[in-house]
């Protein structure tokens, strides 16, 4: 299983009720499944992973996320899960409002734009950064809404939403002693666990 998946499954508890947004092949679902006894549902858009997900016996549901979540009740999921989706929908405050909505819990990862690889790359070379890490060019990139641990943050205080758990990882997923003292300008990739509630912690 992907490394990131194989974090973010220790913060899902066995036997819950699982939603994960943007399933992709239904890998995290499918082991899930095998391994916690958990029943879940993935959400998808491309034919080419639902098909997979339909080969592994993984239940999943053509959708846009884009459109929302309105076809799941408030509170109807233990977990709801999105991975390495939120900076390629178009409204990633309405995406999260609803996964708060229909979640007891939220876990989300996305890319930090914050990182110092980014920072250098736009002040030597004045260009949007494209790496291993940002593989996309500018014109042609499906990430649309890039951001920071600090700006993800914020927008969970404007909701009111706890964040749980946080680790900012580097590409490889490992997190170690520097991105937890600086992880806003060390961590490349940020996991959270999040849920609907008020208090929260703030980034370095």
């Amino acid at each position: 299983m992907r490394a990131d998946l194989d974090i973010i499954q220790d913060w899902i508890p066995a036997g819950s009720r699982v939603l994960d947004l943007g399933c992709g092949n239904g890998e995290l679902l499918a082991w899930l499944r095998d391994n916690k006894q958990v029943f879940g549902y993935g959400l998808e858009i491309d034919p080419d992973n639902i098909a997979e997900c339909v080969d592994k016996g993984v239940n999943v549901i053509e959708q846009d996320l884009d459109k929302g979540l309105g076809n799941f009740a408030d509170g109807s999921f233990d977990v709801v899960v999105m991975t390495q989706a939120l900076q390629a929908v178009h409204f990633p405050d309405r995406i999260l409002k609803e996964m708060l909505r229909v979640g007891k819990t939220c876990v989300i990862t996305f890319p930090n734009f914050g990182h110092w690889r980014c920072r250098w790359y736009l002040a030597t070379k004045g260009r949007m950064p494209v790496s291993d890490f940002l593989p996309y060019t500018w014109y042609n990139t499906p990430n649309i809404h890039f951001c920071t641990f600090e700006d993800f943050e914020r927008l969970c205080l404007e909701q009111q939403a706890t964040i749980l758990e946080r680790l900012a990882v580097d590409r490889d997923h490992r997190h170690g002693w520097a991105s937890k003292i600086l992880p806003n300008l060390l961590g490349e990739i940020g996991i959270y666990r999040v849920s609907g509630h008020s208090a929260m912690n703030r980034t370095s």
